[in-house]
């Protein structure tokens, strides 16, 4: 089970990562001119929907390889999932009759 939540872990984080940087860029951009400052007293949720925007592009191309293994890991815990289930209600299907 380690090997699971590593692979969910390392996403996030990773994931989490890449939003800080573009938010610590786009932030600097702001500060220096070099993007606009927002509406009124709305500097803060610019630079955090600006941050968004940037990092989700940027996390589905640079982390796909992590995507790919926490996605193989969920669906391998969903197959013996399922067979644990079918399982079950076969026997439970037997009792019956």
């Amino acid at each position: 089970m380690p090997a699971k939540s590593t692979a969910a872990i390392r996403y996030t984080t990773l994931r989490l990562a890449i939003f800080i940087g573009c938010f610590v860029a786009v932030g600097g951009l702001v500060q220096v001119g070099a993007l606009p400052k927002g509406l009124g007293d709305s500097n803060f949720v610019w630079v955090v929907l600006l941050a968004l925007v940037l990092s989700a592009p940027l996390s589905f191309v640079l982390l796909r390889k992590q995507r790919d293994a926490m996605s193989e890991q969920i669906a391998g815990t969903v197959d013996r999932t399922k067979a644990r289930l079918e399982a079950n209600r076969s026997q439970e299907d037997g009792a019956v009759q």
